[in-house]
């Protein structure tokens, strides 16, 4: 039996404990839903890029502020949505998880899992969008960031905190470098980042199934909106990648994010923009496409080192149609970039891979990202190879040349063998050094094309076996003395005369 005074005991407690709730609540109410955008009303402090729920729990991203209503754009489906339907604010920005919990998981932009590992224990989230590094904050690039693809790291060098643009028709290997950039990252404490916008979902399995297979999945993390993906996702893909790279590069780490492709960004951005009717331009591309880029790339920086000497590096892709580099995106992106490396469909076919076009690509950081090693064998390999092409085009409409210029297409002819590379076989600089020297050096010259592959491959197996301090002294010291040099030459040589 309770007794009366214990019931009201209970009950008095119980009173003591009760605290009233009120809670504000800013919600609005859907005007119109359709194509992915909601107009709603009365969000009267919603601020521009910030998240809200819907009823049923999908999220939505406000991007147009106008006088009665705002423009959502729907992160997700927009079937169960209708007319008249609660949205409530959230007062966040849009974020998304960031640190070591990401290494090695496939996110999407809001980075929620994608892999089937379970959720991400990520402490810390950084806002999508965010302001870039100041001049202040800056030091110029001086670290060089090795892709192991000799073309490019002897003629087209890539500096930590560089804007390299790539840049080519599709099917012409763009994709393969960076993979390849990527897999050379493995012992270099490069944080990578993949930012898949707008692609097939298979290639995405196949890409992580290869970066699996070679290891580099554990320090990369895949960020994939994919072309089944509704566009606001596409939009924000690039954004996450950055601020994912961003937290490296603020910790006095290393990043590099690379955007595969930017040409489908625009066309999703261009999308959103036309449903939530703001005026077209140019290809019907909103007024600001240029800042949509513009305010991505400049994210990619060098940070001073009392600030920690942090860098993001940023490798974005575009797809030309019909090599037309002066088409409206390609030039808007170029004129960003802190350089190009343009590839060719031509050069492609006619089995130069990768096929960099030479005279079309540069590095405006250049020399100063590269190492005093690479730089003493590859100083004039860009003219010898400029060079060589004019010759080319002129010794087809002559039949009669003199020594000299066989000699000279003779040399290029094997410098562009030497040049060429399997895709997912990056390689070291201190195996770049010894190959190109070997070639820049003359000692290739007497050698038959179709033999060089071997020459190449052997001759690093000779140093491996009987130089041994050549490749340490290269790798450790990044220098090429002459004492190096000396060695190197009697080293190959003596190769010479096995091979031969």
């Amino acid at each position: 039996m309770l007794k009366p005074e214990e019931v009201t005991q209970i009950i008095e407690k119980e009173i003591q404990k009760y605290k009233s709730k009120l809670e504000l609540q800013s919600v609005g109410y859907v005007l119109q839903v359709g194509d992915g955008i909601a107009r709603v009303y009365g969000l009267d402090e919603v601020m521009a890029g910030e998240l809200v729920t819907f009823h049923d729990g999908t999220t939505g991203l406000v991007l147009n502020l106008e006088p009665n209503h705002v423009g959502i754009v729907i992160l997700g489906d927009d079937q169960r949505i209708k007319e008249g339907d609660q949205v409530k604010r959230t007062g966040k920005i849009a974020q998304v998880p960031v640190g070591e919990a990401l290494m090695g998981r496939i996110v999407n932009p809001l980075g929620a899992p994608l892999d089937g590992k379970g959720p991400i224990a990520a402490k810390k989230a950084r806002p999508i969008e965010a302001i870039p590094p100041s001049v202040v904050q800056r030091q110029p690039v001086k670290e060089p960031l090795q892709t192991g693809i000799k073309s490019i790291d002897s003629m087209i060098p890539i500096g930590r905190g560089q804007r390299e643009l790539i840049i080519g028709d599709r099917q012409t290997g763009k994709t393969a470098i960076l993979i390849d950039t990527i897999l050379n990252q493995k012992t270099t404490g490069v944080h990578c980042i993949y930012v898949a916008i707008g692609q097939k979902l298979s290639s995405v399995v196949a890409l992580s199934k290869t970066l699996e297979k070679y290891g580099a999945m554990e320090y990369t993390t895949i960020i994939n909106a994919s072309s089944e993906d509704p566009a606001p996702l596409q939009y924000l893909a690039p954004y996450a990648g950055a601020a994912i790279g961003e937290e490296d590069m603020f910790s006095g780490k290393h990043a590099l994010v690379v955007y595969d492709d930017l040409s489908k960004h625009a066309v999703a951005y261009r999308q959103l923009s036309l449903l939530l009717q703001r005026p077209p331009g140019r290809e019907a591309y909103p007024g600001d496409v240029f800042y949509l880029h513009s305010r991505l790339l400049e994210r990619a920086a060098k940070l001073r080192d009392d600030l920690g000497g942090g860098s993001l590096t940023a490798l974005p892709v575009i797809e030309t149609q019909l090599g037309d580099i002066s088409a409206y995106i390609p030039t808007n992106v170029i004129s960003i970039t802190d350089g190009q490396i343009y590839l060719e469909s031509d050069l492609f076919f006619s089995g130069v891979r990768p096929a960099i076009n030479v005279g079309l690509s540069v590095s405006r950081v250049g020399g100063n990202a590269q190492t005093k090693a690479m730089k003493q064998v590859a100083g004039m390999l860009r003219l010898a190879l400029a060079q060589y092409r004019e010759l080319q085009a002129f010794s087809q409409l002559s039949t009669d040349l003199d020594k000299a210029t066989k000699d000279q297409l003779a040399r290029g002819e094997r410098m562009v063998e030497i040049l060429k590379q399997n895709d997912l076989q990056p390689m070291p600089l201190e195996q770049q050094v010894v190959i190109l020297f070997a070639g820049t050096g003359g000692f290739t010259d007497d050698i038959p094309v179709d033999r060089l592959k071997d020459f190449e491959t052997g001759l690093f197996e000779f140093i491996d076996k009987n130089y041994q301090e050549i490749f340490h002294e290269i790798a450790e010291k990044k220098i090429f003395s002459d004492d190096l040099k000396i060695k190197l030459k009697q080293a190959i040589i003596k190769f010479k005369q096995i091979f031969s």
